[in-house]
């Protein structure tokens, strides 16, 4: 009798990917790749593994081909292509893989655009003008990060408004979904922060859109989730960029004090704060974490002591006011003045003096590809009305509860409605006064169901006791989630959908219509 046959390590992962790998690679139709932009695909299967996996590495679905354009002209000829075909292929945009829940993927016969191919010479890039009608602005490449806004405007003097608390997002990506951080309370969200921007449709124009011009668009596209556009250029909002940060943090025990507080700092004028976010301590999610190490090891023992006393639970604001050489005479006054009236722990206020530059960029470049970490994160919008019931269940009980499993920071901070444009596709309570709740949990992949049952355990709460919460960065799993989302913002944008992608070739990650 014949030896058995054993196959080396080459043969059998030779064997995989021809029966396995090889399937997926070539499942866009032979009229695609005889096409001229057929040369820009990439079926190879490092290329496509890695676009089948994000920041969340929560899902994972394999797209067909990588799509790496060298003009703006490249994906409109792909979106075109998609849509002569009797089948159309979907189409995803990824700027730098951030999301959490797939939302950047394509699975199956999907082709995922490598929207970071875009940046090289010859493109928009970062490009700093004036007018009398708008003043200073800078017209923006989507594919470009916001740390790459900051650096060319401070060029000039100059920095956009509104910020996220982490800048190596791409400006396309943040202004399909929103764009917040602890400077949304004064000055709106990314997106009530752009004049214009130059979208590709799911048909494939070349539009360019603002409030006045193909305005339907422009509204549709602001935080529409990727569902109508892909976003090639914005010009954004500048101002006079400040040179240095009074950066300070304060410790609560009472949960109605640190809201309180942090709705007085909101309501000021022009003297107020440029930033106030909030954020709970627990024995997991301590006063120094990944988002910044603000803390010396002498405060951090003294904030622990107290959080031990406090049953495992403290609340802490943190605010910036911004300064230059005009105003440095008066930033230490304007500062106690801002805090005479504020009721945190007695000695537990701790401040920091730095450069602007390195307040905005506290929270390092982290994009964590190597499927070592998941991301379960939970990113809530809570009215006012409900804030105190809110902490009673979710802080006081059910995050103390899980207080073993939680790992990350937890936000908890406000917005004032009216600096939002309700003609936008994004959605918050019906309450002049919000907060976000942003549960940034990290932990290992084979430990995701316990966090998934923590954010569920909340999710479900909120259900039943009737808090009409909404998700940021939501993400559903039925046409019923996704219309009571919506709410009354859901006819407009079924609406869009038909008029700007009519055969749902775009973002098919979200889960919209394609969950239908």
């Amino acid at each position: 009798m014949a030896d058995a046959y054993n196959p080396s390590p080459t043969m059998i992962i030779f064997f995989f990917f021809f029966f396995f790998v090889i399937p997926w690679a070539t499942a866009l139709p032979d009229e695609v790749l005889r096409q001229d932009i057929a040369g820009l695909l990439r079926t190879d299967p490092e290329s496509t593994s890695r676009a089948s996996v994000d920041y969340g590495n929560l899902v994972r679905e394999t797209p067909s081909a990588v799509f790496h354009p060298t003009t703006i002209d490249d994906i409109i000829s792909l979106i075109k292509l998609s849509n002569n075909l009797s089948t159309p292929f979907s189409v995803a945009a990824k700027g730098r893989g951030h999301s959490v829940r797939g939302q950047a993927m394509a699975a199956g016969d999907g082709v995922v655009v490598e929207m970071s191919s875009l940046d090289g010479k010859g493109r928009v890039g970062v490009r700093v003008s004036w007018n009398p009608a708008l003043g200073f602005f800078a017209d923006v490449g989507g594919e470009k990060t916001w740390k790459d806004v900051l650096e060319a405007t401070l060029e000039h003097g100059l920095a956009p408004v509104s910020w996220t608390d982490y800048l190596y997002l791409t400006v396309g990506g943040t202004l399909s979904n929103g764009g917040i951080s602890g400077q949304s309370f004064l000055h709106g969200p990314q997106i009530s922060n752009v004049h214009e921007l130059d979208v590709i449709t799911g048909t494939g124009d070349f539009i360019t859109c603002s409030k006045e011009m193909n305005s339907e668009l422009f509204f549709a596209v602001l935080g529409g989730l990727g569902q109508f556009g892909i976003i090639t250029r914005a010009r954004i909002l500048l101002h006079k960029a400040p040179s240095r940060a009074k950066w300070v943090r304060l410790i609560y025990k009472d949960f109605s004090k640190f809201t309180r507080d942090q709705e007085y700092l909101i309501s000021l004028d022009s003297n107020g704060p440029n930033y106030v976010e909030g954020s709970l301590i627990t024995d997991n999610s301590p006063p120094n974490n990944w988002r910044s190490s603000f803390y010396s090891s002498l405060h951090q023992s003294k904030i622990t002591s107290l959080l031990k006393s406090n049953q495992g639970l403290l609340y802490s604001i943190e605010l910036v006011k911004y300064y230059d050489d005009l105003t440095s005479s008066t930033i230490d006054e304007e500062l106690v003045t801002m805090a005479k009236d504020l009721e945190f722990v007695p000695g537990f206020i701790f401040k920091k003096d730095v450069p602007v530059i390195d307040f905005l960029t506290r929270v390092a470049i982290g994009d964590n590809h190597d499927n070592s970490e998941a991301h379960p994160w939970l990113n809530l919008f809570v009215p006012k009305s409900t804030i105190l019931d809110f902490n009673e269940a979710v802080f006081a009980q059910i995050i103390r509860r899980h207080n073993h499993t939680t790992s990350g920071p937890i936000l908890f901070y406000p917005f004032n409605r009216i600096k939002w444009d309700d003609r936008t596709s994004a959605v918050i309570p019906e309450e002049e006064i919000f907060y976000t709740l942003g549960l940034l949990h990290s932990s290992m992949p084979d430990e995701v169901e316990i966090y998934e049952k923590l954010n569920n355990e909340i999710l479900e709460f909120c259900e039943k006791s009737g808090m009409k919460i909404k998700q940021y960065l939501p993400h559903y799993k039925s046409k019923e989630d996704w219309v009571k989302h919506f709410g009354s913002k859901w006819d407009t944008f079924r609406e869009m959908k038909t008029k700007f992608d009519p055969r749902m070739i775009l973002s098919p990650g979200q889960r919209i219509f394609n969950s239908i």
